[in-house]
């Protein structure tokens, strides 16, 4: 179970924030052009930075807590934590940014304007 830890902990984090995608119509999902232009430049960056840290020894991957399989050096998970985690913040970001519309459209309705 232990190596499973960070996929569950990455599956955590969008089993939370996924729901906001259809609940609050966060759009997030049907506009993958501009999710993959959004996450594209976050992996690059992220990716090479972890690539040169771990080929330096700067840090490492227990492996008691990833699943053994590596792509560049990196565990998988570290990969998918590059996607994961972007993605969680703007579906989180996108979700507050609907509520906050509706929320100032209804004030201005209930005003009159």
């Amino acid at each position: 179970m232990d190596s499973a830890r960070y996929l569950l902990i990455l599956a955590a984090c969008l089993a939370v924030t996924a729901p906001l995608e259809f609940a609050l119509g966060a759009r997030v999902y049907r506009r993958p052009r501009r999710l993959v232009a959004t996450l594209l430049p976050v992996v690059a960056v992220f990716a090479a930075w972890d690539i040169a840290a771990t080929a330096r020894g700067d840090w490492w991957f227990d492996e008691r807590y990833v699943i053994g399989i590596r792509l560049l050096g990196l565990p998988v998970e570290e990969w998918l934590f590059f996607v994961v985690v972007p993605l969680c913040a703007l579906l989180t970001f996108e979700a507050v940014g609907v509520t906050t519309r509706r929320r100032s459209s209804t004030v201005e309705a209930a005003r009159g304007r």
